[in-house]
């Protein structure tokens, strides 16, 4: 088995969706907006002959800014996948951090039914997935929790170049384990590997690191404000 240390991990911010522009935190489980879908679009022309051609495992958090990004930004690699039998990943732990409604998932059910989504596997969201309790608590500890549980979960996987699909502040979290309110563009991508193999992690927190000074593989918007970061404008 390969080194965890020699692993890619590409994480990429959703495209624009409609609370990024409107700023309207009350918009349940937000879509993109129609820019949203033309920087996807744009994604997957400049990724397709990069890492949607090398990438092993997609991704993505189950709420609608990110399945959209997914199916259409990485459609390539999504074809690909799925024709060797290995499905795209709905991950219920990849989802915002926050507790506003427009962080907050829809049903399993409603989601099944979308023609967009069509064909992807659902059986990961279970009914706790959108309660914002618990384990998906919008608490500091259990965000914490939460992205040490994604980073070991990615670290196990044996697929050696996963893409991941996620939002701004999960994505803070994943690779500093704090809201360092850094900025990550829309439909950004960044490449990280692993700091040390689950051997000598003696903390056991699959700390993510970029592989080079500058990480950005793709970028096709702006660093439009995440909930978080417009609530401690205030």
């Amino acid at each position: 088995m390969m080194s965890a240390t020699s692993k890619r991990i590409y994480l990429t911010r959703h495209a624009e969706a409609e609370h990024n522009v409107t700023e309207d935190w009350t918009i349940r489980d937000a879509p993109l907006t129609f820019r949203g879908r033309q920087q996807a679009a744009a994604l997957n022309q400049s990724t397709k002959g990069t890492i949607q051609a090398s990438a092993e495992l997609l991704v993505t958090s189950g709420l609608r800014r990110t399945l959209s990004t997914t199916v259409i930004g990485y459609s390539g690699l999504r074809k690909r996948l799925e024709t060797n039998g290995k499905p795209v990943v709905v991950l219920p732990q990849l989802q915002e951090v926050n507790d506003l409604p427009c962080d907050t998932g829809s049903s399993r059910e409603d989601l099944a039914v979308d023609p967009e989504f069509a064909g992807l596997d659902f059986s990961t969201l279970t009914p706790d997935w959108t309660s914002k309790a618990g384990f998906y608590a919008a608490t500091e500890a259990a965000i914490r929790e939460r992205a040490r549980w994604v980073r070991r979960w990615l670290r196990a996987r044996p697929e050696q170049r996963i893409v991941v699909v996620s939002h701004g502040d999960c994505l803070r979290y994943l690779t500093t384990g704090r809201n360092t309110h850094e900025p990550w563009a829309n439909v950004e991508v960044r490449e990280y590997t692993f700091a040390a193999d689950e051997a000598e992690d003696a903390e056991g927190e699959a700390w993510l690191v970029p592989v080079r000074a500058e990480p950005e593989v793709a970028r096709e918007g702006e660093p439009e404000p995440t909930s978080s970061e417009a609530a401690a404008a205030l």
